[in-house]
């Protein structure tokens, strides 16, 4: 970690944390001038019945200037391209002029790409997306001023809480991450109760996703203070925290303490952006054989601290802090050993996915993958030689 190089810190987003803060929704809305709203979500959360707790705090605040305009939840996994231009199409059918995305990261990460393709005018929002990464900045690239709120289901990704979205480029057959200012939303609303009826493998999952999020910023070359701040208790909290509501999925303190600690994570994750070996990885194997974000965090966490031995080297103690595990006496090559050993036992504690086996991951396909990874805009940072590559899919067969 470095103090004296310059570094830009911020978090635009705005967060309201309770159980059963969603009843402030509309009254929210209301001050960001909003009136006609787009609820963005997905099937699952349609079927669950979470989407109908929404519309019935919109229903039950007649007296609020700001009306549901509509819902709109065909959103495919890994938020498509495609999904993002259907839901863009209905939100100007029904003259949405505001944002509500309810559900996990590719929910929001769709929500993000129907409030840019609305700002820019666009159709297709694949048009933006010519290559796996689209980095833009203020003030060349000013904010949409459209009122956008993010409901998170899942304490993973982050998504409510950054500028980031990750989109599955049909035309290119790759992700395509798009980091653009105010892409995210300007509220968070974090609202335990609705992650209550998460089943036990998609909790362990996004939880790992946050923790991965937590870890990366620890470990980046460029981390700084105010990172570190929220890298390190995101990191501690969710190592307390993950197997409590594994154990009991009923806990409301866990459960909203993960969600918090998810939002912390993603925040320390884009503030020190740089060097993320582990999502370079989770990236390249997601797009080529459909492995949800979560498992696939979850699974190549220890995998690849383990190959990637050299680049942990020296942050053994950073490490350690961030686990809760004991360092005195103790070298900085034990500590990273001691801090893979540990992420592979916690695996097995919150039940995480630690192989790719179920997704039919082949040998043969090594020279395929590390083509993936090494082409994924990640690896700029950080880019795995061939035989790092190789020591990765063997451990994940």
């Amino acid at each position: 970690m470095s103090i004296s190089r310059y570094y830009q810190y911020n978090m635009r987003t705005v967060i309201h944390c309770a159980p059963g803060s969603i009843i402030r929704i509309p009254a929210l809305f209301e001050g960001l001038k909003a009136k006609r709203v787009i609820l963005i979500s997905d099937k699952g959360l349609l079927e669950a019945g979470i989407v109908d707790q929404i519309v019935d705090v919109f229903r039950f605040n007649r007296g609020s200037s700001v009306a549901l305009a509509g819902i709109y939840t065909d959103i495919a996994q890994d938020a498509s391209c495609e999904s993002v231009n259907r839901a863009t199409a209905y939100a100007r059918e029904i003259a949405a002029d505001a944002i509500l995305a309810v559900g996990g990261g590719s929910a929001i990460d769709a929500s993000k790409g129907v409030k840019y393709a609305l700002q820019h005018g666009l159709t297709d929002i694949a048009d933006a997306l010519q290559s796996g990464l689209k980095l833009e900045a203020w003030p060349d690239f000013p904010m949409s001023g459209i009122p956008h709120i993010g409901v998170p289901t899942t304490a993973g990704t982050g998504a409510e809480a950054s500028p980031i979205g990750v989109f599955l480029n049909e035309k290119l057959d790759i992700k395509s991450n798009l980091i653009s200012p105010g892409l995210d939303p300007d509220i968070a609303v974090l609202d335990a109760n609705l992650t209550l009826g998460l089943p036990a493998f998609l909790t362990s999952s996004t939880g790992m996703d946050a923790l991965t999020h937590a870890l990366e910023a620890v470990t980046s070359p460029v981390a700084n203070p105010m990172t570190d701040a929220h890298a390190f208790a995101a990191a501690q909290l969710i190592v307390e925290n993950l197997p409590l509501v594994i154990e009991d999925g009923s806990n409301i303190i866990a459960r909203s303490t993960m969600l918090q600690a998810s939002s912390m994570a993603i925040d320390a994750f884009f503030g020190a952006l740089n060097a993320i070996p582990v999502h370079n990885c989770a990236h390249a194997f997601g797009a080529m054989y459909h492995i949800p974000h979560g498992d696939a965090n979850a699974a190549l966490l220890p995998v690849v601290m383990e190959a990637a031995k050299p680049f942990y080297l020296g942050q053994g103690m950073r490490l350690a802090k961030a686990l809760n595990l004991p360092a005195q006496n103790k070298s900085d090559e034990e500590l990273v050993d001691d801090s893979i050993a540990f992420l592979k036992e916690f695996q097995k504690k919150v039940g995480a996915t630690n192989n790719f086996s179920r997704w039919n991951v082949k040998a043969e396909d090594k020279e395929e993958i590390a083509y993936a990874i090494a082409s994924d805009p990640a690896a700029m940072f950080f880019p795995m030689p061939a035989a790092m590559v190789d020591a990765i899919v063997d451990q994940l067969l």
